[in-house]
């Protein structure tokens, strides 16, 4: 799971858009509902935000990052 959100991460081509769909892969992978309500959203908003037209803010990408134990790093 963090390697292949690491790799699109890698690959993205700045818009987010690999990271979003990333996120949404590994979301789905696993328990929606749950991963919602340890992030503080509803299911549904959830998927929104991690659907192909989906916008999510940085905050709610990070809020998912910890909820599946990654960190998000920047490096040079």
């Amino acid at each position: 799971m963090r390697l292949y959100v690491q790799a699109c991460a890698e690959e993205d081509h700045g818009d987010g858009s690999l990271i979003r769909a990333a996120l949404n892969d590994v979301a789905r992978a696993g328990n929606m509902g749950r991963l919602a309500r340890d992030i503080g959203m509803s299911r549904e908003g959830l998927y929104k935000a991690l659907s192909e037209n989906g916008n999510p803010t940085f905050a709610t990408v990070m809020r998912i990052a910890r909820a599946l134990a990654m960190q998000l790093r920047i490096s040079a």
